[in-house]
């Protein structure tokens, strides 16, 4: 008697085991699980990128000045402007109009027509 009531409990047991370890692993591969484990493991990749990216730069910087120390050049010559926002862009090529005389007819290098893309 004590040995049927043993192995009823010790199924019971295993069943209630085995079903909350499925349950469980269903609830990891639902959509909405999945993508938050997709976006988690995306931000993880994104910050050690960003920290190898930091190590990448803080080396270079202390190379170049290991560089500058050897070859006696310990200054940097502040680089050329570059053309920012704010700056003058030089005026591009110059056109005749196409017959509209309120039309300008200087016509701009980095001209950007928003409906070319639709």
């Amino acid at each position: 008697m004590f040995r049927r009531a043993f192995w009823f409990t010790a199924g019971a047991a295993a069943g209630v085991w085995a079903t909350t370890k499925v349950n469980r692993k269903i609830q990891r591969l639902t959509p909405e699980s999945l993508a938050a484990q997709a976006a988690n493991k995306a931000i993880d990749a994104g910050h050690k990128l960003k920290d190898f990216a930091l190590d990448v730069r803080a080396g270079m910087i202390q190379r170049e000045a290991e560089l500058g120390e050897v070859l006696g050049t310990t200054h940097r010559p502040d680089p050329a402007p570059s053309a920012g926002p704010g700056t003058a862009v030089p005026p591009g090529p110059r056109r005749p109009a196409l017959g509209n005389p309120g039309r300008s007819t200087h016509i701009h290098p980095y001209s950007y027509n928003r409906n070319e893309d639709h």
